[in-house]
């Protein structure tokens, strides 16, 4: 299903694609704007949310980039309807190198929102939903995206930023497989409370579908996690019968009898 996806152009050799699945959320938004208030809504609404993907793209950037000054290939970024994931040929296996790549990303949105407060300014009894369209209400409602993005990725939701700085420091003390669970664990039960959330008090489905994707993600790279560690234990104790001891280390001193 991720391979329906269009190409668009490459950021320093990161290529950005567009889930086909995009398409329609952005039809369904025009849609939406131009019911409401005919061409206008439609380009507010089109341009707002082209604004928006454009910083979930410098979110995903912002894990890129860190991740490539840890040795980890980032081949492509893709855009989806529920948000963006940068693709990493692999993870780090050092608590602090996946802290500060996870970090990254949240780091950009906070940046975004000290940048624009520079120009936005917030009016007494500000409503969002009744303020008219405007450059000045578009900036706003960037202020509060960013600063909603970046803290809702540090919510320890594993494979979400949060989730993996969990999974992180609990590496520092236990081994990456049983880490890798209990962040998944965790993970799994917040994604079904939130889920539970956004149908039940907010009819939000979208925002459940985001959950239900967050649950299946994060199991899927557990297992793949599983399946690796698995992988290597196998090929390790293959080579430790062959060698009599693990490659790439001395074999052990023989013992002498007196």
């Amino acid at each position: 299903m991720l391979g329906w996806s269009i190409n668009l152009f490459r950021i320093r050799g990161i290529q950005l694609s567009l889930h086909g699945s995009f398409l329609l959320l952005l039809a369904y938004v025009a849609w939406d704007g131009w019911s409401a208030d005919g061409g206008a809504g439609l380009v507010w609404s089109v341009a707002f949310m082209l604004l928006l993907f454009t910083c979930v793209v410098l979110h995903e950037l912002g894990h890129s980039f860190v991740a490539r000054r840890f040795g980890v290939g980032v081949p492509r970024i893709l855009l989806l309807p529920i948000g963006g994931m940068a693709e990493f040929d692999s993870i780090p296996r050092r608590p602090r190198s996946e802290i500060l790549i996870a970090l990254a990303g949240p780091a950009v949105n906070f940046v975004l929102v000290a940048l624009l407060m520079i120009i936005v300014r917030f009016p007494q009894n500000w409503n969002p939903v009744q303020a008219a369209p405007s450059f000045a209400e578009l900036g706003r409602n960037l202020v509060v995206l960013n600063l909603f993005m970046g803290t809702f990725n540090l919510v320890p939701v594993f494979p979400m930023d949060g989730g993996r700085v969990f999974r992180a420091l609990l590496a520092i003390r236990l081994p990456y497989l049983r880490a890798t669970f209990y962040a998944a664990t965790l993970g799994k039960v917040l994604a079904v409370i939130g889920a539970f959330s956004m149908v039940y008090f907010l009819d939000n489905w979208l925002g459940a579908a985001l959950f239900a994707f967050i649950f299946v993600a994060g199991e899927i790279e557990y297992r793949a996690v599983r399946r690796r560690e698995r992988e290597e234990a196998h090929w390790r104790s293959i080579l430790v019968e062959f060698y009599g001891h693990p490659p790439g280390t001395p074999p052990p001193e023989p013992l002498v009898e007196l």
